[in-house]
């Protein structure tokens, strides 16, 4: 890419898909925290270092100057699979850690990712706190809602992505028009996966019995929260503790390791060194790692001062009541 180098450091950083999208746009690690003991294993496999733990006993002097902070903070907290405790729930405080660190290390930009949920959680009240609390640190704030499936990778997955930048940059969100990914590309040949991803007769035959339509093939057989079954040519999200046979391929197998990491984006040499049931939860965890990308490509553009095509009008930053039943 024909951009400027740039430094970031990698907050609640998983299993590091933010830190390969950013990476790959020419950016520099020089800081990791995470705080779950198996992703950090995997972390260390694929980038040779152990993260840093709890990011709310680190001192913000041991934290290096950066130019762009990232941060997928916790999600369960606004949830639609959790209980939506917002800001009552420990884990929806972990964003006042983000703003900590902003407030003392001042980067020239941030991105912030979050399921879609926190848009209009508590009415918007949430998610207006949030956006003010980066206004008032002197941050330029944009905000979108975007899907995986936009981005290549046949997962109906939904984010909000919240980027800011201390100077008024120019800036737009991506529309992402290049190859897109089938589940053909992304499943492996049932002949070639071992049986105990296969389901067990029982669970093949329930999910037949609330098949409502003629599944396309290849397919991925969706149960949602009423127990019907959907045939889809595309992924619904990955979750980090949905039932073992939320996805089912074909209505027969559950993913492999592989597979969740494809509809992630991971590259093929990414090490697995963590039993199945870890690499489904830090999938469920984990970004998308097209949609960080082209994101990411957009910010190095603009710290760069190279321009950005306005290809998006940005949103206002208060939401109003009309705004809000649109999402």
């Amino acid at each position: 890419m024909n951009t400027q180098s740039f430094t970031f450091i990698d907050l609640f950083a998983g299993i590091g898909g933010m830190r390969i999208a950013f990476e790959r746009t020419g950016g520099r690690c020089l800081f990791s925290s995470e705080w779950d003991a198996e992703a950090q294993r995997t972390y260390a496999a694929n980038f040779g270092e152990v993260p840093k733990g709890d990011i709310t006993k680190i001192p913000v002097e041991e934290i290096p100057d950066h130019d762009v902070l990232v941060a997928g903070f916790p999600c369960q907290a606004f949830s639609i699979m959790g209980d939506r405790k917002g800001f009552a729930d420990t884990r929806g405080t972990l964003f006042f850690e983000v703003e900590r660190i902003l407030c003392a290390k001042t980067p020239k930009a941030f991105m912030l990712e979050n399921v879609k949920q926190l848009v209009n959680h508590d009415h918007g009240r949430t998610f207006n706190v949030i956006l003010e609390r980066l206004t008032g640190l002197g941050y330029h704030v944009h905000w979108s809602v975007l899907n995986a499936r936009d981005f290549g990778i046949p997962q109906k997955r939904e984010r909000v992505i919240i980027v800011g930048f201390l100077d008024n940059l120019p800036f737009s969100f991506p529309i992402h028009n290049g190859p897109k990914l089938t589940l053909s590309d992304i499943l492996e040949d049932d002949n070639n996966v071992p049986q105990k991803y296969f389901a067990s007769e029982g669970v093949r035959e329930s999910e037949l019995s609330r098949l409502k339509k003629k599944p396309p093939y290849p397919s991925i057989w969706h149960e949602n929260k009423g127990g019907n079954i959907s045939p889809n040519d595309f992924a619904c999200a990955l979750r980090a503790n949905a039932s073992y046979n939320y996805l089912l391929v074909n209505g027969i197998r559950r993913l492999t390791p592989r597979e969740n990491l494809r509809f992630m984006g991971f590259p093929e040499d990414f090490k697995i060194v963590v039993k199945d049931s870890s690499i489904r939860t830090q999938c469920g965890n984990s970004v998308v790692i097209p949609v960080v990308g082209a994101v990411a490509k957009q910010i190095a553009h603009s710290i760069t001062q190279e321009s950005v095509p306005l290809n998006v009008k940005m949103k206002k930053l208060r939401l109003t009541n009309d705004q809000l039943a649109l999402i």
